[in-house]
């Protein structure tokens, strides 16, 4: 064998490259690393990031947090903040306006209210007596009554809704809010969905975090019972789980060493981690017997329809969520033992039960918000996926309506006391102002401090987003 094997030797600049491919690597990752925008708060040595840091925002925000106030179901419009005369005018008599998409394709004859509208407030704003309670709080709300989806039919409507997307496997758009910004608390996950009993049309992909990394998927608290599956503590002492948490980072840290940075593995001991902390925070969070009788009668928590208990609290863990930095709440709705807000038939009992299940628990969430100063930095959203028509399916129910329906958002640097956009004479179809969801995810993604066209994830060689190449941010209804 030749000595002259082992003397240095001229490589070519392809084998250098070649050869320096992972130096660079480290290089770039280590920089990475450094940036606070990648997350170098936080990181633990059994990771390279820790994805759920928190990130700068990319212009000043106006909200810290997101209540996302679900109604599954889709409420009707004419029949809770939409009010129109020419249902009473016209009630029985055949539709004269061009019909739009439905489910049932059941048409029946024009259906009146079965409910008055009063004035509330300063604004004067119309409101059903549905929300009796929740229509004290017009003033600090804007009112959107020119909401449109693309699909008249509950899971892909769910889809978009939750998704900007009619299919599934996209991240949720509380998925993204976790991406962009990260998270203020390191306890708890930053999307949480605090579930009251109905998982909606779609299942949970509608919480998912698609093909963001796994650890921006939402997490689901069960109402009642154990709100997290398998969180109490199994081993004999504390001292005992310490010990093998330690040994299971010794093997994660070896794990990545050898194989690179993997996002199922990342996530992994992100969560396990963050389970070990959620066995000390979960319990306080969600004990409110800490909470004044004054603040639980305010939230209902003592009300005799069960449900309106139910989601009360849902609602009281929602406020404490926020006072705990969570980003991203959710909250389902309560089963009324008959259906969502989903009445095609028997509109009348369907809506008011589960109108009073949820509207003595809003007004006091935004009631206790605006106590506590919480309100200006806490968006809140109120909506459905889409509204019902103005005629009715059969005699006594109304059938999907995605063409024009209302939504509504408080707090978090929204103009209160403020009506946005217009339905037709029936309440039909948007004609004003007409929105999409795309642009409620913009306005949103806004508030919270984010340009929704520079959030971005590569995927499949294309930048994708969460308003896909839809969206505007809508600057009216922004105090």
């Amino acid at each position: 064998m030749s000595v002259h094997q082992y003397l240095p030797r001229p490589c070519s600049r392809r084998e250098l490259l070649a050869q320096a491919a992972n130096g660079f690597g480290a290089v770039a990752l280590a920089s990475l690393i450094n940036d606070p925008a990648y997350g170098a708060a936080g990181m633990t040595p059994a990771t390279a990031i820790d994805a759920m840091a928190p990130k700068k925002p990319h212009h000043r925000p106006r909200a810290k947090s997101v209540i996302f106030l679900y109604m599954d179901g889709g409420p009707s419009q004419v029949d809770t903040f939409d009010p129109k005369p020419q249902l009473i005018k016209e009630h029985g008599q055949p539709i004269k306006a061009k019909l739009q998409a439905t489910q049932f394709d059941n048409i029946g004859k024009v259906l009146k209210s079965p409910w008055k509208f009063q004035q509330y407030g300063e604004s004067g704003i119309p409101v059903s007596d549905l929300f009796p309670q929740t229509a004290k709080h017009v003033d600090d709300m804007c009112i959107i009554r020119s909401m449109t989806a693309t699909f008249p039919e509950h899971t892909n409507a769910n889809y978009f809704l939750h998704t900007g997307f009619g299919l599934q496997g996209r991240p949720s758009m509380g998925a993204w809010t976790g991406y962009g910004l990260g998270t203020e608390c390191r306890d708890l996950p930053g999307f949480i969905v605090l579930n009251g009993g109905l998982i909606p049309p779609g299942g949970i992909d509608c919480f998912h975090n698609g093909f963001l990394p796994a650890s921006y998927q939402g997490s689901i608290f069960k109402n009642g019972g154990e709100p997290v599956a398998d969180l109490k503590r199994q081993e004999r002492s504390a001292s005992l789980q310490n010990r093998k948490m330690d040994l299971l980072r010794q093997l994660d840290r070896e794990v990545i060493q050898s194989t690179g940075a993997h996002d199922a593995i990342e996530a992994s001991i992100s969560n396990y981690e963050l389970a070990y902390r959620m066995q000390t925070s979960i319990p306080d969070l969600m004990d409110i017997s800490e909470e004044s009788r004054a603040t639980q009668e305010l939230y209902g928590m003592f009300a005799k329809f069960p449900q309106t208990k139910t989601y009360a609290h849902q609602c009281l863990v929602a406020r404490r969520l926020v006072e705990r930095g969570v980003r991203f709440i959710e909250l389902t709705c309560p089963s009324v033992k008959g259906d969502r807000w989903d009445q095609h038939s028997n509109l009348k009992d369907g809506h008011e039960k589960n109108s009073l299940a949820v509207d003595q628990p809003i007004a006091g969430l935004l009631t206790d918000l605006k106590n506590r100063g919480l309100l200006d930095e806490t968006l809140v959203i109120w909506a459905g996926e889409f509204g019902r028509t103005p005629m009715a399916q059969g005699t006594n129910g109304r059938d999907h309506n995605p063409s024009g329906f209302t939504v509504w958002m408080a707090g978090g640097g929204i103009k209160g006391g403020t009506i946005y956009g217009a339905t037709d004479d029936y309440g039909y179809t948007a004609i004003e102002n007409k929105l999409q969801i795309h642009d409620m995810h913009a306005t949103m993604l806004y508030l919270l401090g984010i340009d929704h066209e520079r959030l971005t994830f590569r995927h499949s060689s294309r930048d994708m987003r969460l308003t896909d190449v839809h969206g505007k941010v809508v600057h009216e209804i922004i105090a």
